[in-house]
């Protein structure tokens, strides 16, 4: 056997052996948190204040604002103030921990507790591979993002608009990427937010996979919705969250912030900023249907302020999330916040070391669900997939780290000490014979020989072996198994829709 196809078959078998993996990464490791109980007091009684002396908008639907009047807020116009603490009452309905279940029941996952999810990055409208550059994506490109993640076993997540499909009609483009990923992939997914009636299709099509009682009663989708910050809830996220909401599903209140814009530039007016933000919107969640589950999210990324232009990978960015996840802990919420996101145009240094950054910070922290794990170029404007395959490596590592260290019988590993005589070597022994395969994490993309064998094996670079990688997943990519009758339901659905939405245009 050449040294290329020993490396090749040892590659091929870690890759079945992650595609395996478990559906999501229990962490058994503390949290690191950087705001003490002095600084809690702080944020909380800013929050409160903001809430209570100037308060948050809501637009476009007279209905909410009734609905928070008739619970004791004080509404004026579309602005909606809170009492010191109601916000926090209500949101106790929300539940700590629930369960996002997908089409395939082996990849559910938790969401909360002790649990870290990792899932793709979100709404990029360009593609990158090395072969092609950059370009807008479509369809094809969104379906083979799907594929791709499909079989990484260190991604639990299908995500949503994993890139934006320019080559279909805005008003279409929800129910083709709902399709796909219920046909081209078995985890869970996420709900279309950019119309009211986008959500319902998104959820519609949720019952016809899975059941409509079963949908009636579990959460089967999970989906983001940005407050306009500073203070306000527009029409479109209102109209999404309000259906989802209602539907039992998954809502996440993700304030998408660029400190120094759209926030003062400083981390500790931010978190009060965001912490009020996020109650108010939770509390109408729990007005809407005490008991749907939702989640505290952020996006926080500080501009630079001598270009205007955000920034990631940067301290603030990390020290943000040590912060907000001990907050989203004090409300009784899931956290959702970003992983691997870097300003990088291509798949280089720059884009590895923010990247890491960013995700080693979430990890850390203990963030529940990691959105932009994989795939950001160009701060989200571009997905790569070369950048896709390297980005699952580094969530596989950071799912092992964050799991802990085992101090079991077995890993203690005493009957090899008096197998071994001192001074001999321990590659023989049977304990490393019996852990040799598992006893070590190895990476899919980075190359640890030494520099002959690189040489020997065409001296390629990381960014060549991702493309290689790429190719190699959409060539041996088999779609999930899927009845006949519930695949012919969604092609239906999809088409009367088609017709309907293109016929009212």
């Amino acid at each position: 056997m050449s040294r290329r196809s020993g490396r090749t078959s040892r590659m091929q078998a870690r890759a079945a052996k992650n595609a395996l993996a478990a559906p999501y990464t229990t962490r058994n490791i503390g949290l690191v948190s950087l705001i003490d109980d002095e600084a809690i007091a702080i944020i909380e009684r800013n929050a409160d204040r903001i809430l209570d002396e100037i308060g948050m908008d809501f637009r476009g639907d007279p209905d909410t604002l009734e609905l928070f009047e008739k619970h004791g807020a004080r509404v004026d116009g579309e602005r909606v103030r809170f009492d010191p603490g109601w916000c926090r009452d209500k949101i106790k309905t929300a539940p700590r921990v629930f369960t996002q279940h997908a089409r395939n029941p082996a990849r559910s996952v938790q969401i909360g507790g002790n649990a870290q999810v990792y899932a793709p990055s979100f709404g990029p409208p360009f593609v990158h591979d090395m072969e092609q550059g950059r370009r807008y994506a479509t369809l094809e490109d969104f379906k083979n993002i799907t594929k791709l993640h499909h079989q990484l076993g260190a991604v639990n997540h299908s995500g949503g608009v994993v890139v934006e499909p320019v080559d279909v009609a805005v008003p279409l483009r929800h129910l083709h990427m709902a399709h796909t990923h219920l046909t081209m992939n078995d985890k869970p997914f996420m709900g279309a937010v950019t119309a009211p009636d986008r959500a319902r299709d998104t959820i519609e099509m949720a019952k016809l996979a899975m059941g409509a009682d079963f949908v009636d009663e579990n959460c089967v989708l999970y989906s983001v919705v940005n407050t306009n910050a500073p203070l306000v809830m527009d029409e479109t996220m209102l109209w999404a969250l309000k259906e989802y909401a209602s539907a039992g599903q998954c809502t996440v209140v993700s304030p998408f912030v660029l400190g120094g814009a759209m926030s003062p530039v400083t981390v500790a007016a931010t978190l009060a900023q965001v912490l009020a933000e996020v109650m108010a919107s939770v509390a109408l969640i729990q007005l809407i249907r005490p008991g749907a589950p939702a989640a505290f999210g952020t996006f926080f990324s500080p501009i630079s302020l001598k270009t205007g232009a955000p920034t990631f990978g940067t301290p603030e960015g990390t020290q943000f999330q040590m912060c907000a996840k001990t907050l989203a802990d004090r409300l009784g919420l899931p956290f959702h916040s970003v992983g691997g996101l870097t300003a990088s145009k291509v798949p280089d240094a720059q884009a590895g070391y923010e990247s890491q950054a960013q995700l080693m910070g979430a990890a850390l922290a203990g963030v529940n669900f990691i959105i932009h794990a994989t795939g950001c170029l160009e701060g989200l404007l571009t997905t790569g997939y070369e950048k896709i395959v390297m980005d699952a490596d580094r969530c596989s590592a950071m799912s092992q780290f964050v799991q802990g260290v085992d101090f079991s019988e077995a890993a203690q590993a005493m009957d090899a000490f008096f197998e071994v005589e001192p001074g001999g070597h321990f590659l023989g022994a049977q304990h490393t014979q019996d852990n040799f395969e598992s006893a070590f994490w190895m990476g899919e993309m980075s190359d640890n020989g030494t520099y002959e064998q690189w040489a020997a094996e065409g001296a390629s670079w990381q960014q060549d072996r991702a493309t290689a990688r790429v190719k190699q997943l959409l060539t041996e990519y088999t779609p999930p198994a899927m009845d006949i009758a519930t695949r012919d339901a969604l092609d239906d659905y999809v088409a009367r829709r088609t017709r309907e939405i293109e016929g009212n245009a």
